[in-house]
């Protein structure tokens, strides 16, 4: 089991469109073993906090190459939101 925890900061004027990709690009999890564990929205209305499971790291790494989350990415361009993942376990 691996489990994440992503920081989404949306560019500012494309909240939006941001929240949208966000929304297409977690739907995909499920086709690579992972799972949205709970998604959080920032009272700034420019971040959101996934917590995300996957069965194995290999199902992460497969979501990271999707070509439909790539092609979802691309069509943002600049307007892309900037992500750190993390990698944690219960302490």
């Amino acid at each position: 089991m691996l489990n994440l925890v992503a920081l989404v900061e949306f560019s500012a004027g494309a909240e939006a469109a941001g929240q949208r990709y966000e929304d297409m690009v977690l739907a995909l999890l499920g086709r690579h073993g992972g799972r949205l564990e709970r998604r959080l929205r920032g009272t700034d209305g420019r971040t959101e906090v996934h917590l995300i499971g996957f069965d194995a790291r290999a199902g992460y790494e497969a979501f990271l190459a999707d070509p439909e989350r790539a092609a979802l990415r691309a069509g943002l361009g600049e307007a892309a939101p900037t992500t750190r993942v993390v990698e944690v376990h219960e302490g």
